[in-house]
């Protein structure tokens, strides 16, 4: 009796609305050469390439050593992280937060900002997303039955919004969320304190909720100091923000951050999230915990001077690989112009070439056309070598 051909029974709408995520389709092409034992050096990925603080290793060793810790976790989190977390904000920021109605960890903040759209927005609402921005504002506002109306950010004012245009926008209306991330992925652009005012007074004016990403917050050269969105007076009515101990503390796989906000957000928030996943192995948010409170300055200081001397030797090898670099004091990239034009067919040519990964700018939106952004966080030798290389392809090229 033959077998009846069984048909797959068609993917949901939503999917349509979605392309392929771009890493996703960089890895795929990595994992081709590698196969073929092609060295490939990554310098697309934003991951810290250095350990987190060694009293943090040891402590989520012992922790794990625990036969009693390996069941499920509260969905809420460990209050030691989220009273760890909330000491931080206080400690570096002068903001007050309740740790149990204002803090929510998360499983790394990525999974927060995509479930903060299913909370917030139905089909016919919108998000405002910056015209370069993260993947995760404007794929999880399509995943839920959302539109995207972009923002422009202003390359001669250091990638700041254009809140004068916005306010045009005939869509405006339909707007719940706005999400803004300084330092910024994938610029590096940084912003004070006024813009956050800025920010938060046309939040008010046009009933928005303003989502904050600030990931990168200790990750600054130059001698800046990255301001928080909820060290503006009143904040905390109208604004969320996220935080993540992957760029922070170098615990990029660890999968550990928060949503801080008013107990209403909160509340929403975890609605979504308590039907999705269950809280986080305890070993790690005690660990986390133990970053948050215990880790000193000068370790983050010593850190970032490594991250510093890459950029520089980024921007300083820029103009013989055929880029124009925006000088960045914050997060771990450099931006660049491609002189030619053409980010897609630079990274391409890159690649197969060169033997070096970098991520396009047309990833992080429309306006990332004819950019491309590189990452500091590849150990110092492995960078030299990826110059090197993308030196004596860019001098053959033609």
């Amino acid at each position: 009796m033959a077998t009846q051909t069984f048909s797959l029974p068609k993917t949901a709408a939503r999917l349509e609305r979605m392309p392929p995520y771009g890493f996703e389709l960089i890895n795929r092409r990595i994992a081709q050469l590698s196969a073929e034992g092609v060295d490939v050096i990554r310098l697309d990925m934003g991951s810290p390439d250095m350990p987190p603080p060694p009293p943090v290793i040891e402590r989520l060793q012992r922790s794990a050593a625990n036969p009693t810790y390996h069941s499920y976790g509260s969905y809420r989190g460990l209050p030691a992280f989220r009273e760890a977390v909330a000491n931080y904000y206080a400690r570096r920021f002068g903001v007050l937060l309740d740790p149990d109605k204002e803090i929510l960890p998360l499983i790394g903040s990525k999974e927060g900002i995509v479930n903060l759209a299913l909370a917030f927005l139905d089909r016919g609402d919108a998000a405002i997303a910056p015209d370069l921005n993260y993947p995760a504002y404007t794929m999880g506002t399509l995943m839920a039955g959302g539109d995207v109306i972009l923002m422009h950010l202003d390359p001669a004012r250091n990638y700041a919004p254009d809140l004068n245009a916005l306010r045009d926008h005939p869509d405006l209306r339909r707007a719940k969320l706005l999400w803004v991330n300084y330092p910024n992925n994938p610029t590096g652009a940084t912003c004070d304190l006024s813009l956050y005012e800025e920010l938060i007074a046309f939040c008010r004016q046009h009933g928005l909720l303003l989502c904050s990403d600030n990931p990168y917050a200790e990750v600054v050269y130059d001698g800046y100091r990255a301001p928080s969105a909820l060290q503006v007076e009143g904040a905390l009515e109208c604004t969320v923000e996220f935080m993540s101990l992957s760029k922070l503390y170098n615990m990029a796989g660890w999968r550990l951050g928060a949503c801080l906000a008013r107990r209403e957000v909160i509340e929403a928030l975890l609605t979504i999230k308590s039907n999705m996943d269950s809280g986080h192995f305890r070993p790690i948010y005690e660990a986390g915990a133990l970053a948050l409170n215990e880790t000193p300055q000068s370790w983050i200081d010593a850190r970032n001077a490594v991250y510093q001397a890459r950029r520089d030797a980024l921007l300083a090898a820029c103009p013989s690989i055929g880029l124009s670099a925006f000088k960045t004091s914050g997060s771990l990239y450099v931006w660049a112009r491609v002189q030619d034009g053409d980010d897609t067919a630079y990274v391409g040519a890159a690649l197969e070439r060169a033997r070096v990964s970098l991520t396009p700018g047309s990833m992080y939106g429309p306006a990332g056309k004819g950019y491309v952004r590189l990452s500091v966080g590849v150990a110092d030798e492995r960078l030299g070598e990826a110059i090197a290389r993308l030196q004596t392809w860019y001098a053959q090229k033609d």
